[in-house]
């Protein structure tokens, strides 16, 4: 019985991503670092009049360098506040404003203030998830269980992030994140593919006067062969396109339907499927 495993680009076993809030001016010096560190980020931002950055800002620092832009709630409001006629206008209208302002398709969400933490007035998880797939958000970012598991999501509208920059493991985690052996050697479970995901605001590197800190961050995670430096929505899209795979029944031929190149390991052997294509394995 064949063992398979997804595998990020280039038959990569690990991502690494960034996801942060809110459109701060602060954002332009943290994409310099990330930029010149080789990471994506995807920033999510609110509607015009509460974002610090104009447009010519957003397009320099974030979209020209290939991170990617998310919808923030227009107004900022947390999911779990709202009615659903609430919630539906404030995620609807930033993601309407965004599109028309930069000319593409916008599809990623990070929930903002407490977002699915706290409910009240009616509002429930479930509720929530339906509305927001119904307005074709594919993925929304939540937060509240830093933790060490390295998992991709289960639930991507429950997105939960590795860690916040100012967690006290992070470095922990990160030097377990990258001595991680997923080689054929080791345990069945401890193969599949590990996701490094960090959130957080800009602006709380110059509150708390520790840039220095991102810098470490990023010296540590940057460079290294194994890992894929992912927005979000790529680690979306490539996650989903691995499961679009069609097998035959005994398992020995795929087929990739999808427009992406997917990696995948058998047993410890790393194969690539093109699109369209038909492989034995």
């Amino acid at each position: 019985m064949m063992s398979k495993f997804m595998r990020f680009p280039g038959g990569k076993p690990k991502a690494v991503t960034f996801s942060y809030d809110d459109g701060v001016a602060d954002d332009m010096r943290f994409s310099d670092v990330l930029t010149k560190a080789g990471m994506k980020c995807t920033f999510n931002l609110n509607g015009k009049h509460r974002r610090a950055l104009t447009h010519e800002q957003v397009k320099e620092y974030m979209i020209d360098r290939g991170h990617e832009i998310a919808v923030h709630g227009l107004n900022h409001r947390a999911e779990g506040n709202l009615r659903a006629i609430e919630g539906i206008r404030d995620v609807l209208d930033c993601r309407l404003e965004m599109e028309e302002e930069f000319g593409f398709i916008i599809r990623g969400m990070a929930y903002p203030d407490t977002g699915i933490r706290l409910m009240n007035n009616g509002a429930s998880y479930e509720n929530i998830k339906q509305y927001l797939s119904d307005l074709d958000i594919a993925y929304s970012r939540t937060l509240g269980n830093d933790n060490n598991e390295f998992r991709l999501p289960s639930d991507w509208h429950q997105w939960m992030p590795t860690a916040h920059h100012n967690n006290p493991n992070i470095f922990e985690y990160i030097d377990e994140f990258i001595n991680l052996d997923m080689s054929k050697k080791t345990y069945h479970a401890s193969r599949y593919p590990r996701l490094f995901y960090i959130w957080g605001h800009s602006y709380e590197f110059g509150r708390d006067n520790n840039w220095e800190r991102l810098d470490e961050i990023c010296e540590k995670l940057s460079g290294n062969d194994d890992i894929w430096y992912a927005t979000n929505m790529e680690i979306y899209e490539y996650t989903k396109a691995y499961e679009a795979l069609v097998y035959s029944a005994n398992g020995n031929t795929v087929y990739n339907p999808t427009l992406l190149d997917i990696w995948f390991d058998v047993d410890g052997e790393i194969y690539k499927i093109s699109p369209g294509e038909t492989l034995k394995i």
